[in-house]
Formats: structure tokens, C-alpha cells, sequence
């Protein structure tokens, strides 16, 4: 078997024990009111190009690259493509972006994350093309974005490399849904935007908090993985 073939035979097994079905829908289509959805499409913008950009410059550097952003874009398509029903209109589950984060960066996987959020949405029924983009805000970028700070801060303190990595994924998951809450809030604000908000972080946090947790361990697992098969490419992008 593959050296590719044998990281992705382990993503999919180990995110089966995870033990949640599969038919997530992130913020489900139409629930969102127009303004806001296109705000988030508009948001999304910069991070997305600049990503395409970077994506390209990665295949340039190392074709093996590749390689690895395809298999990023697998872990997460599996991990984000299970829930745990949670909040109406929307779920909890793994977003699984924490991994090309820790590789690629912030803006490589807001294009990873718009692909297989565009994917779930038009094959699966899950989530929306008029919540895209506010789904790709939170999940894509926000989460990515808090997962490649703390990595890089954790590895420039001296932290091991284990812990660095479950921090990392674990807090992008959790603030891929502290960032659905303040999208639905500021939507649907009742009357306080703030109770509002907090009224979607608290439902969400009974089930997204062990979802994180089981998140960030399989990152590290999979990441052992990769660091055993391709050393040379984690390497020269400078995670290790």
C-alpha cells in the first residue's frame, strides 16, 4: 500500500471511532437571512485568494505537496462530514482543519475548507450555498487561523510537540463554534445580542467540547503519521 493510501486507511478508520454519524449541515441552507449571508461570503474573499495563491506556491515549492494538501482536504471532509445534532439549523462535529492549519496555514485551508464545504453541500444535503460562506468563516478561517497561532506559538515556547498539536486542534474546533454562535446570534439576536450568543455557545458546548477532544487527539495521531512517512515534506514547510 501507498504511503498516501495508508494516512488516509488510518484517517477514515479512526474517525469512524468516533462513534458519530455521518450527516452533518454546519448552518443549514436558507437559515440564514440574506444580509448576513452575503456579509460572510464578502468577508471570506481576501483569505481565499490570497490561499489560491499560496496553494500554488506550495505545489511550485515541493509537487509532493500535493500529496499533502490533498490528504488535509480528506481529513477534514471525513471529520467535518459527522455531527452530533445540537443548536436548530445547525450541529456539532469535528471540523478536522486544525491538521492543515499546522502544515499549510490559515488561508491554504480557507480554500481546503471552501472546497469540501462546497462538496458537502452540493453531494450531501449538508450545509448550504447561501450559508457558504459563513460556514467557510468559521470553520475555515477563524478555527484554521486559531489552530496556526497556537502551534506556532506552543513550538516557539518549547512545548512538546504533541501537546502543541492537540492545543492546536482542539482550540480551532472550539472556536469554529464560538464563531457559529456569534453568527447565529447577531442573525437571530432576540432581545440581547449578547444572551443571544451565549444562549448558542452554551447548547453547543455539551456536545463540542469532547468532540474537541477527541479532535485534537486524532490530529496528533495522524500527524505522527505523516511525521514518520513524510518527514522531508513536513520539513521544508517548516512544521517541524
Amino acid at each position: 500500500m501507498k504511503r498516501s493510501e495508508k494516512i488516509f486507511t488510518l484517517t477514515c478508520m479512526a474517525a469512524g471511532l468516533l462513534g458519530v454519524s455521518a450527516s452533518a449541515m454546519h448552518i443549514m441552507e436558507g437559515y440564514l437571512p440574506k444580509g448576513w449571508a452575503a456579509l460572510w461570503f464578502v468577508v471570506c474573499l481576501p483569505f481565499v485568494v490570497i490561499g489560491f495563491r499560496r496553494i500554488s506556491k506550495y505545489v511550485q515549492e515541493n509537487p509532493r505537496n500535493l500529496t499533502l494538501l490533498a490528504l488535509c482536504g480528506a481529513f477534514a471532509f471525513v471529520l467535518s462530514a459527522l455531527k452530533i445534532p445540537s443548536v436548530t439549523g445547525s450541529c456539532s462535529h469535528p471540523t478536522g482543519v486544525g491538521l492543515s492549519a499546522i502544515l499549510f496555514g490559515p488561508t491554504t485551508t480557507a480554500v481546503l475548507g471552501l472546497i469540501v464545504l462546497l462538496f458537502q453541500a452540493l453531494l450531501l444535503a449538508h450545509g448550504g450555498l447561501t450559508t457558504l460562506g459563513a460556514n467557510v468563516f468559521s470553520m475555515a478561517i477563524v478555527g484554521p487561523v486559531c489552530s496556526w497561532t497556537i502551534y506556532r506559538g506552543l513550538k516557539k515556547a518549547g512545548c512538546p510537540k504533541a501537546v502543541a498539536i492537540f492545543c492546536a486542534a482542539f482550540a480551532g474546533d472550539l472556536l469554529t463554534y464560538v464563531t457559529t454562535s456569534v453568527e447565529l446570534g447577531m442573525a437571530y439576536p432576540g432581545t440581547s445580542l449578547a444572551g443571544a450568543v451565549l444562549k448558542f455557545m452554551g447548547i453547543f458546548a455539551v456536545t463540542q467540547i469532547p468532540l474537541a477532544v477527541a479532535e485534537g487527539l486524532l490530529t496528533v495521531v495522524v500527524f505522527n503519521v505523516l511525521e514518520k512517512y513524510s518527514n522531508r515534506e513536513l520539513t521544508g514547510l517548516g512544521v517541524l
